[in-house]
């Protein structure tokens, strides 16, 4: 059965990933909307031959392009859910969902799905990794995507949301390498994010405080007002000793040994790395104006 519900997925060479992705909304979502940042495998061919709706549009960050589909997508079913190309919702969810969207009133407005992370294939359960809640469906005119480099969630300008039990899988099937080489990406991001706390260059979009709930928002205060104060180097190893040790990710093995360290301090000192470099651009400049030109020249980014 059908729902009224139009799921979007944005995409860059996610042919690994789509065809799984678009299958586990097939006869659930009435519409699927893919937005690509032109692509060069054959994701427009697996988006269209299984019926989704194509759009292509430059990459700025996930934000930009997300709001840019709310936007410019020709959305007209009153439910939207997000979802990345590496993830695919699981059958309890649907039933869930199904069962839940005829009872929602008018100040019903979104709904929490749990997040179920898969490394290497294996689910990791523990070390705070699990359940994480995130707000991906909403009611179209209610919701929005904070506009952020790093950490973008989906806030409701009106009403509230439910919590909801069923799991979306993010399963990401590409190598080893590539996860590396996109935790490397998303380091810099993070210390421009990091950086911009101090030196305040760039208006943040802090929706989230205003409207937001539950983990994301408190995830954040502790990032912001914790965890960025205390020292380069020594937060990452506190960080990782509290997830693998307090929250447990030991159970999860090996794998959740690799993933745990590689996630959870690796790639924290990696951004605390290049926010040692980036303080050697910055040297004794302190006008935002300059620094963000700085920053600018030096990382590619479209500040």
């Amino acid at each position: 059965m059908n729902m009224d519900i139009t799921a979007v997925i944005l995409t860059f060479n996610e042919s690994i990933h789509l065809r799984r992705c678009i299958e586990s909304l097939q006869g659930f979502a009435s519409k699927i909307v893919v937005v690509d940042s032109y692509s060069t495998d054959d994701t427009q061919h697996i988006a269209e031959s299984l019926g989704a709706m194509f759009f292509q549009n430059p990459w700025v960050n996930h934000a930009h392009q997300f709001q840019w589909a709310l936007d410019n997508a020709d959305i007209s079913t009153d439910w939207i859910l997000r979802l990345d190309a590496d993830e695919y919702i699981e059958e309890e969810l649907k039933n869930e969902i199904l069962a839940s969207l005829p009872l929602a009133d008018s100040n019903t407005c979104g709904f929490y799905l749990r997040r179920k992370y898969v490394f290497l294939g294996q689910w990791i359960r523990h070390g705070a990794m699990y359940p994480i809640d995130v707000l991906r469906l909403f009611r179209r005119g209610t919701g929005y995507v904070e506009q952020r480099w790093m950490d973008e969630h989906i806030v409701l300008a009106r009403g509230f949301a439910i919590f909801l039990k069923g799991n979306i899988v993010d399963d990401n099937l590409n190598s080893v390498g590539w996860w590396v080489d996109k935790h490397n990406r998303y380091a810099t991001l993070e210390m421009v994010e990091l950086l911009n706390l101090k030196y305040g260059f760039v208006v943040l979009d802090n929706s989230m405080e205003l409207h937001g709930a539950g983990q994301a928002k408190l995830k954040r205060w502790l990032k912001t007002a914790v965890y960025a104060k205390l020292p380069y180097f020594v937060r990452p190893l506190l960080y990782f000793l509290y997830r693998y040790f307090f929250k447990l990710g030991f159970l999860d093995g090996s794998k959740g040994f690799a993933f745990h360290f590689m996630q959870g301090c690796w790639y924290r000192c990696l951004v605390d790395l290049k926010m040692l470099e980036a303080e050697r651009w910055i040297g004794d400049e302190r006008d935002p104006v300059a620094i963000k030109a700085i920053l600018k020249a030096k990382t590619g980014l479209r500040l």
